[in-house]
């Protein structure tokens, strides 16, 4: 009978349930459950199996550059990353409100790992976020107005709860992208969070961005009461292979 009950789990994808289920089967114990007991046993362990899969598919949609977490991070490195600040968005409120989070600092000081592991964080608590690198985001929005998916591309964005921005100013903004970022971020005012990493100081991007009314708009809705992390020091990536240099 157990086993004609596991099949059963199995056909019907109630994968939790089923390997809690072989579990006790498996390890045998003299304690007496009652029935409401083993049923709340068996539900916990389906939901669990369930929500983990939710975060799994999740942090797949995202195509996080890195794979990253909070814990994980190094503060001690001489980068003026705030750690009190990096515990307060991981209560994610800045998602809630619909808040920017702008992350500036030299190539491989750790920008897009910092961005990535708040990202990798927003999804385990149960939102939608998704990474795009900026130059290849708006080279995709360009080929999307071509084939006709353009407004396909842009709600998929929209229906995010966090969209991270990653390599912003890398290079100037031409006609066709500066429009594609208004829009962007016109539809998120308010509505979305959004965690831009760029090299280019924040006081730079009207240069960057070029057209100054189109900067004014935009730049007034990204950087009024944005977070601020401006990362300094040396690259992480050299100094890792300094390191490993000295070892070997």
């Amino acid at each position: 009978m157990n086993e004609a009950t596991l099949d059963k789990m199995r056909k019907m994808k109630l994968l939790g349930m089923y390997r809690a289920f072989k579990t006790d089967l498996e390890t045998p114990t003299d304690a007496a459950y009652t029935p409401d007991e083993i049923i709340a046993h068996l539900i916990d362990a389906e939901w669990d199996e369930r929500q983990h899969r939710r975060v799994e598919q999740k942090i797949k949609n995202a195509r996080f550059r890195y794979k990253a977490a909070l814990e994980d991070l190094h503060y001690n490195t001489g980068r003026n990353i705030d750690k009190n600040q990096i515990m307060r968005f991981a209560d994610c409120s800045f998602i809630d409100k619909a808040e920017c989070i702008l992350i500036t600092g030299s190539t491989g000081i750790g920008k897009s790992y910092i961005a990535s592991a708040l990202g990798y964080h927003a999804c385990s608590m149960g939102y939608k976020a998704v990474y795009y690198n900026v130059p290849k985001l708006f080279t995709q929005l360009k080929m999307s107005k071509a084939d006709g998916s353009y407004l396909k591309e842009i709600g998929r964005i929209e229906r995010q709860h966090l969209l991270i921005l990653d390599d912003f100013g890398i290079q100037p903004f031409d006609a066709q992208s500066r429009v594609a970022l208004m829009e962007l971020i016109e539809d998120r005012h308010g509505k979305g969070a959004l965690i831009i990493t760029s090299q280019v100081p924040v006081n730079k991007w009207y240069d960057v961005i070029g057209e100054q009314t189109i900067a004014d708009a935009i730049l007034d809705r990204i950087v009024h009461n944005a977070h601020r992390l401006e990362l300094k020091g040396e690259s992480m990536r050299k100094k890792r292979v300094s390191e490993n240099e000295l070892i070997n």
